[in-house]
């Protein structure tokens, strides 16, 4: 099989438009031919003397076939043109030239072209050539409608987020299915005064069951099948059943009477009871989108005047027909609100659980602190005696108010850098920087052996030179393996260490290219702080650059009106080698810190800007005071014990015990089971957290039940809580 033949099946590009503007028409038109006789269909030739606007070929064309010199004006004048506004993926530039010009080509190629083909050229090569360019267009152009539609879906659910919290607020007044039937069915019977009323709902099994009857008598426990259970059939043969299929009312003057519907079981009803059965209205109660939820039925039309039961007149249907669809709303909105709410407990854990994805460190974080904190809030509310014995949620919107703040306590992450969140080494911002420091450590040794070099071809004394040469590298060595622990964050690091940084650092070596070359604009505009130097420039080995300050913008600045009090650093970031190689222990500098810690004035923002309702309205407070302290020490605001509920103080322990025993963290070791009770038990006589809430975590047992479900077995150690319980000492 020859080389260039594919052995998967490559989308057709014989369609896609090409450009082609040569030297001369002549050698255009001959080129467009080509192309054509290749099977390229989309091919137009510029033959004129006006140029192409290049952003009208960049939205036209997929492929431009140039010649150093053509209609749309110079060759590196257009590929620059070109270049200046599109990518090469998305435009490429084929250059054709009659003849093989190294210098033109290198000039061509370095200007942005894709590909240079010399006249005559081989027609299998040309075609290959095209058709992979064309290839890498589509696939860009591709990529980029794909990113689009990602944008869309997101956008749309995120909206279907917004519209969630808006339609729970619109529905929020309708709470109890049972106090609506009856609501609907007293008031039905007073608004058309007749005897009794009844109320059928579709089950799932799509039968017809009694839920209500506004008489005492007692309701029918059998269901009426919708569909005949052997040949699944609509069985229409009841009134109520006929209603609910064909979703039209029906009249009934006369049970006895009645021959278009079976009406014994109406019949052996009254025998049983004694009622008497003489009138019905039975009306569907349909949803909006025409499902049928289930039946009214009114019995016994009362005549005003003389009380004697009469057929129901026929202009009363409009009136109830109303009523029931009213009533499927209400109840249609009972089962929306119940499905929203699972939806979008459901979304706020997918993007809880996208928040820990984005980084090992916080690995299922998210996940396991609500239910953590939702079994200390359960045990909390089961106590009838204590301290605790006022706390409780009361009902299902509180319990789904806490869930959701539980949930959503660490949402301001999603707006912390990864590169922030797992920094491991002192160096890293996007990538390891020790990797660059590493190589100035090899330039030095590479000037060492030069300055070896000529010091022999100098006649210096070997024995000298050798021994000089070899002390350098040592030196080099030992340098770099001190700077490559430091740069790990595992040790504290003493002002001796530190003072051996600054040496190190001080050490000097020349720079040779512009380093200026191949900057992003904003990188570039931080360079503009500083002189431009000569090259040859004197660089140092470990150096902190004023571009390597990152300045706090306006829009890094917290919301005044929040009442944060985060001691905030002067700057967003600090790059430079030696502030972040002297960092005394760990891997963060002071203004990381605050990036991390930021993530809780972000995620309150967002909560407290959110349109919640009213049974909504505390999610803020439950997702945002976990890191603050009953002795105010905490963060963002610096709250105290008066200002943190039973809840709050619930998810600040909930927090810190998942965090101090999670197995998953690739950054330390998981704490056994009397470590962090020990370390918790050490903040509870601190004063940072509530005592009783400590005490019942343990007395309660809930501290092992979720020690039995997530923590590995050798976590698991012997513990006696007794040693941990009682007050808090009062300090003299």
């Amino acid at each position: 099989m020859p080389l260039h033949e594919e052995t998967t099946a490559q989308p057709d590009v014989s369609s896609l438009p090409i450009l082609v503007a040569a030297g001369t028409s002549g050698e255009t038109a001959e080129l467009a031919g080509l192309l054509r006789s290749l099977g390229y269909s989309g091919v137009t030739a510029v033959n004129g003397p006006a140029p192409v606007p290049p952003v009208e070929v960049g939205a036209s064309y997929r492929l431009v076939v140039l010649g150093l010199t053509n209609p749309l004006g110079t060759g590196l004048d257009t590929i620059a043109l070109i270049r200046n506004r599109l990518p090469a993926a998305a435009l490429p530039i084929l250059v054709v030239s009659q003849a093989l010009d190294g210098p033109a080509k290198r000039s061509a190629l370095r200007a942005g072209a894709n590909d240079f083909l010399t006249m005559p050229m081989d027609g299998d090569e040309w075609s290959l050539r095209t058709r992979n360019l064309l290839l890498m267009s589509d696939q860009y152009h591709a990529a980029l409608n794909d990113k689009e539609q990602l944008r869309v879906e997101l956008q749309t659910r995120s909206s279907r987020l917004r519209m969630l919290i808006e339609n729970g607020l619109l529905m929020a007044r309708t709470h109890d299915r049972t106090s609506l039937l009856r609501h609907t069915l007293f008031e039905g019977q007073r608004l058309i005064a007749c005897d009794a009323a009844s109320v059928y709902l579709v089950t799932p099994q799509n039968t017809l069951r009694f839920a209500m009857r506004t008489r005492d008598d007692a309701l029918a426990q059998e269901e009426i099948p919708l569909y005949d259970p052997d040949s699944g059939a609509p069985d229409a043969h009841y009134v109520s059943t006929w209603c609910a299929l064909h979703q039209q009312s029906i009249l009934v003057d006369d049970v006895a009477s009645e021959t278009r519907f079976d009406l014994s079981g109406t019949r052996r009803f009254d025998a049983h009871s004694g009622y008497r059965t003489v009138s019905l209205l039975t009306v569907p109660m349909a949803a909006r989108k025409g499902e049928v939820l289930g039946v009214l039925q009114f019995i016994n039309k009362l005549d005003p005047a003389t009380g004697r039961v009469i057929p129901f007149p026929s202009e009363l249907v409009p009136l109830v027909e109303a009523l029931a669809a009213q009533a499927a709303v209400a109840l249609e909105n009972l089962g929306l609100l119940d499905e929203r709410r699972a939806s979008m407990e459901s979304l706020i854990r997918t993007i809880a659980t996208a928040i820990d994805a984005k980084s090992p460190y916080t690995a299922r974080h998210s996940e396991r602190v609500p239910e953590l904190a939702l079994m200390l809030a359960e045990a909390a509310h089961a106590e009838a005696h204590g301290p605790l014995a006022t706390f409780g949620f009361h009902t299902d919107d509180e319990w789904h108010e806490f869930r959701v703040g539980a949930w959503l306590h660490d949402c301001g992450k999603i707006t912390t850098p990864e590169h922030v969140i797992d920094k491991a080494t002192k160096l890293e911002t996007i990538y390891n920087r020790i990797h660059e420091i590493r190589t100035r450590f090899e330039v030095l040794w590479r000037d060492a052996e030069i300055e070896r070099l000529q010091a022999l071809a100098a006649g210096d004394d070997v024995t000298a030179v050798e021994t000089r040469c070899a002390a350098q590298k040592a030196r080099l060595q030992d340098d770099f393996a001190f700077i490559a622990q430091c740069n790990l964050g595992s040790e504290n690091l003493s002002q001796a260490h530190r003072d051996r940084i600054q040496q190190i650092g001080a050490t000097a070596w020349l720079r040779h290219f512009d380093d200026r070359l191949g900057l992003a604009e904003e990188e570039l505009a931080r360079r503009e702080r500083e002189p431009l130097r000569t090259l040859p420039a004197t660089e140092f080995l470990l150096a902190d650059q004023p571009h390597h300050v990152i300045v706090r913008g306006l829009a890094d600045l917290p919301d005044a009106g929040m009442g944060f009090q985060l001691d905030m650093p002067d700057h967003a970031y600090n790059h430079g080698e030696i502030y972040n190689l002297s960092i005394l222990r760990g891997t963060l500098t002071p203004e990381d810190r605050y990036k991390i810690n930021e993530h809780m004035t972000h995620g309150i923002t967002m909560l407290e800007r959110m349109p919640f309702p009213k049974s909504l309205r505390r999610v803020p407070e439950y997702a945002g005071t976990h890191h603050e302290t009953l002795k105010g020490t905490g963060y963002p605001r610096k709250l105290g014990a008066a200002d943190l509920s039973v809840p709050a103080r619930i998810m600040m322990i909930a927090d810190i015990f998942e965090a101090l025993t999670a197995t998953d963290r690739p950054y330390k070791k998981p704490k056994p089971l009397s470590e962090a009770l020990h370390i918790l038990h050490t903040l509870k006589r601190k004063g940072h957290i509530d005592a009783d809430v400590f005490d019942l975590f343990l007395t309660s047992g809930v501290y092992l039940r979720y020690a039995s479900k997530y923590l590995a077995a050798s976590q698991i150690d012997a513990i006696d809580i007794q040693r941990y319980l009682g007050p808090v000492p009062v300090p003299q």
